[in-house]
């Protein structure tokens, strides 16, 4: 089976940013399908070009993966608008790529950003394939939300694309239990779910990180790591709040790793309150992220204090819990009901920092009891959320829908 995936934040393991769909391309490549990914040369996690413009074609796994770049406006940290205008020029760079794809045996569209799903569609139809339209964040209901979605022509327009969207796939595929209701309520006709999760190979919970606390003067330090975006969603002004009222205990340092386009402002905002317990460190791939954690000692997620975030699934957690680390969770929810379930970790109510500096002082004052939680997390990824068993169902989703085409 031939597969085009058609995915603008597509990131590679030699990237940094979420390797989801680039791991799970692998494994359908290791079970014999073809998989030709259609991404963006700009990075979406730091707005970087990622690629070479000319480095247009990538293969591997044997020729089973190919990566096209198709062209991307690189503004897309700038503003909303310029965001936008980013959005709707891979849109319909990626549908001339893809009409370009041959013997296509379905696609697969992938939201956010949404702009994309159309172009998935489109090529669904014109290449009569089935369409397998994936929701891996409620957008534009998070945007609206957040704040950043605010023109009710704007808003009115989005909701009416969101569900074009789930009336057309001939299957919704979601990555958190929580989005199921909001699918469905949408119009979706038949939902799958196949949840977010970790290769707990990429992760060995017996390293120390010693290295990487070296590299970054964190010996001797209790260490809460936080890994991925710095957006507005991410709620890190709480932990600069939080970092504040832990400034005079000197076993406790703060790593901010990652990038996003409130980073800047952070950095600021921190060396304005002299935080030197804060660490800000550049985004790493995939494939070094495991020596980062190593050097973690708990691993935190965050979010706003929004209903909607309630439903959410974060890849980060699992790859916390992978890497055998405690979670300290600022994240209310159906996550919240997979860390407890598994004493994984400690909840701190989402946008209140002094919940968060006692989340924190109660691992650092009892690490035995916080690395029980870490090997609680391991376990657990290995038991339900190993990302193989994860890609395993999603082939045969796919394969269903195949050959429910063919008959």
């Amino acid at each position: 089976m031939h597969i085009l995936l058609i995915h603008q934040a597509f990131a590679a393991l030699d990237e940094p940013g979420g390797t989801r769909h680039h791991e799970m391309a692998r494994y359908l490549a290791e079970r014999g399908h073809q998989v030709t990914v259609i991404a963006s040369p700009v990075s979406y996690l730091t707005g970087q070009q990622g690629q070479a413009a000319s480095a247009t074609l990538e293969t591997e796994a044997g020729g089973r993966v190919t990566i096209l770049r198709a062209y991307t406006y690189s503004a897309l940290h700038r503003s909303f608008a310029h965001r936008v205008i980013s959005f709707f020029s891979f849109m319909a760079s990626s549908f001339w790529s893809g009409l370009k794809v041959r013997q296509v045996d379905l696609v697969w569209g992938t939201s956010p950003p949404i702009f994309q799903g159309p172009t998935a569609w489109l090529l669904s139809r014109l290449k009569r394939t089935p369409f397998l339209f994936e929701v891996r964040d409620l957008w534009p209901a998070f945007a609206i939300q957040v704040g950043v979605l605010r023109n009710p022509l704007l808003i009115r327009l989005s909701q009416w694309l969101e569900c074009f969207l789930y009336h057309r796939a001939d299957r919704v595929l979601v990555n958190s239990p929580g989005f199921i209701e909001h699918v469905c309520e949408g119009g979706a006709r038949r939902v799958e779910m196949v949840p977010n999760g970790a290769d707990p190979a990429m992760f060995d919970p017996a390293d120390d990180g010693a290295a990487f606390r070296t590299q970054h003067g964190l010996e001797d330090r209790f260490v809460v790591l936080y890994a991925g975006a710095h957006g507005l969603s991410n709620d890190l002004g709480v932990v600069l709040q939080a970092a504040a009222q832990l400034r005079d205990d000197p076993r406790l340092a703060i790593v901010l790793l990652g990038s996003g386009k409130e980073k800047a402002s952070l950095q600021a905002r921190a060396a304005e309150m002299g935080l030197a317990n804060v660490y800000f460190l550049p985004p790493l791939p995939k494939l070094e992220m495991g020596r980062a954690l190593a050097a973690a000692d708990a691993c935190l997620a965050i979010l706003k204090p929004i209903p909607l975030y309630a439903t959410v699934f974060p890849n980060k957690v699992f790859d916390y819990m992978a890497a055998g680390r405690p979670v300290i969770l600022a994240i209310d929810g159906v996550i919240r009901q997979v860390v407890e379930t598994a004493e994984a970790g400690v909840f701190a109510p989402p946008g209140d920092p002094t919940a968060l500096v006692q989340a924190i002082r109660q691992l650092a004052d009892d690490p035995q009891r916080a690395r029980e939680m870490g090997n609680n997390g391991r376990r657990c990824v290995e038991e339900s959320y190993d990302r193989a068993r994860l890609s395993a169902q999603l082939a045969e989703i796919m394969e269903a829908m195949a050959r429910e085409r063919r008959s």
